[in-house]
C-alpha cells in the first residue's frame, strides 16, 4: 500500500514534491505488467477506501485554512492526470485487443522472409533399433510375421512350456529376475522378467493354428552383472516356423539365406551339435569371419570363424505343452507330431549390433551418450 505520511510543510515547493510522488506511483501501477482496470479503479479511485479519498482525508481536511487551496489545486489536477493516465491505458488494452484479431495489424508478430530458418533436426534410429529392424525385414521378405508379447512373464511360459525342468539352473535368481513376494502362488504362477522371447512362440502357438511362420524381436533380461559384453537387458530375435513337413533342411536353408541377406552373399554358415531345452536336435550357427573373409584374425579368435547363434527342431514335449494348454483354455490339440513338425531360432542383437558397427562396449549401447549415438546419425 501507499504510504501517506502526514503534511508538515505546507510551502509550494513541498506540496508539489509529495503530489509528484504520488503521481509517479499512480503513473507505474498503470503502465505494470499485471495492470488490472477495476483492480486499478478500486485501489485508486474507490469512493470508500480509494487512495485518493486516503489522500483528500488526510492531507486536504487537516490542513491549515491558508493551506487548503494550494492543496485542492494539486489534488485535482493530480485526480486529473490519474484518470487521464487511466483512460489511456484502456484505449491502447482495447486497440491491442482488436488488433490481435485484425490481419497485418503492427501488434500481430509479423514474419520476415529475410531471416534464416529454423533446421528441424531429425533424429534417426538406435543402433539397436537399425539392427533389429534390419534382422526383422529379412524374414518378413521370406514370409515371416511378428510377433511380440509381455516383458513380464509368468514361469509357464518362460519355462515350463518350455521344457525347462523345475530343477534347471535358469530357474534359479542368480540368472533371471523374478518379481517379489511370489513364493505363495504355484510355481507356473510366478511372475519374472522373460529370459528371452520364446515365451512369444508358446502364446503364438496357443493362440494360432499351424501352419506358422513367426518372427519375435524383444527385450529380455537376466541377473548378469554389467561388463563390456554382458548387460542385464539386451535384445533378441527369435524365430518359429511350424507346418508339415519341416525338417532340419529346411532350417539351415533359412538360416544359410538369412546371413547371405544380411551380411552379403559371401558369407557361409555351419552348424554344430548343442543343447536347448525346447529343441532336439539343437545347433550353434557359425558365419565366417565378415572381417577377414575366414582367413583368421583377432575378431574370430584367428579361426575364421564367428559364432552366432542357436537353433533346432522344437521338441515334440514343447508341442504336447501347447496341446495341454489348448485343452485347458477349450481349444483343439492341434499340435500333433505326427503331423506337423518345426524350428525355432534365436540371436542376440546386441552382438550383431556390436559387431556390425565395431562397437567394444555392450554398455555403450545403453548410456544414452550423445557424442556416441551421435556417430550414427
Amino acid at each position: 500500500m501507499l504510504n501517506i505520511p502526514q503534511l508538515t510543510d505546507f510551502s509550494e515547493a513541498s506540496l508539489d514534491a509529495a503530489f509528484a510522488q504520488v503521481q509517479a506511483e499512480a503513473k507505474i501501477a498503470v503502465a505494470g505488467e499485471a495492470f488490472n482496470i477495476e483492480g486499478f479503479r478500486l485501489e485508486w479511485l474507490g469512493r470508500k477506501q480509494g487512495r485518493l479519498k486516503i489522500i483528500s482525508d488526510t492531507w486536504l481536511k487537516t490542513a491549515p485554512p491558508e493551506a487548503k487551496k494550494l492543496i485542492g489545486q494539486r489534488f485535482n489536477a493530480l485526480k486529473e492526470a490519474i484518470e487521464s493516465e487511466l483512460a489511456g491505458r484502456e484505449s491502447f488494452l482495447k486497440e491491442f485487443k482488436q488488433g490481435l484479431e485484425t490481419p497485418g495489424s503492427p501488434f500481430v508478430p509479423q514474419l520476415d522472409i529475410t531471416l534464416p530458418g529454423t533446421a528441424q533436426r531429425l533424429g534417426v534410429e538406435h543402433p539397436l533399433v537399425r539392427t533389429m529392424a534390419e534382422i526383422v525385414s529379412v524374414f518378413q521378405r521370406m514370409g515371416y510375421s511378428v510377433g511380440l508379447g509381455p516383458e513380464v512373464e509368468t514361469d509357464f511360459y518362460n519355462f515350463e512350456a518350455l521344457n525347462f525342468p523345475p530343477n534347471h539352473p535358469a530357474r534359479d535368481t542368480q540368472d533371471t529376475l523374478v518379481v517379489a513376494d511370489q513364493d505363495s502362488k504355484p510355481l507356473r504362477e510366478r511372475l519374472l522378467m522373460r529370459t528371452h522371447t520364446s515365451p512369444v512362440q508358446i502364446r503364438s502357438m496357443l493362440e494360432h493354428d499351424p501352419p506358422l511362420r513367426l518372427v519375435i524381436p524383444g527385450k529380455v533380461h537376466r541377473n548378469d552383472a554389467a561388463d563390456a559384453t554382458h548387460s542385464p537387458v539386451f535384445h533378441q530375435v527369435e524365430g518359429l516356423c511350424v507346418g508339415p513337413d519341416i525338417t532340419f533342411s529346411d532350417l539351415k536353408g533359412t538360416l544359410d539365406h538369412a546371413m547371405k541377406a544380411f551380411f552379403g552373399s559371401a558369407v557361409k554358415t555351419r552348424f554344430f551339435p548343442s543343447f536347448f531345452p525346447f529343441t532336439e536336435p539343437s545347433a550353434d550357427v557359425q558365419i565366417s569371419c565378415i572381417f577377414c573373409g575366414g582367413k583368421g584374425c583377432r575378431k574370430c579368435k584367428h579361426s575364421g570363424w564367428i559364432e552366432l547363434l542357436g537353433c533346432g527342431m522344437v521338441d515334440p514335449a514343447v508341442f504336447e505343452s501347447v496341446n495341454q494348454r489348448r485343452i485347458e483354455l477349450g481349444r483343439d490339440p492341434v499340435y500333433d507330431t505326427r503331423r506337423i513338425a518345426g524350428f525355432a531360432f534365436g540371436m542376440g542383437v546386441d552382438r550383431i549390433a556390436m559387431m556390425k558397427y565395431g562397437i567394444s562396449d555392450i554398455g555403450l549401447l545403453y548410456s544414452g551418450d550423445m557424442r556416441f549415438l551421435e556417430q550414427f546419425a
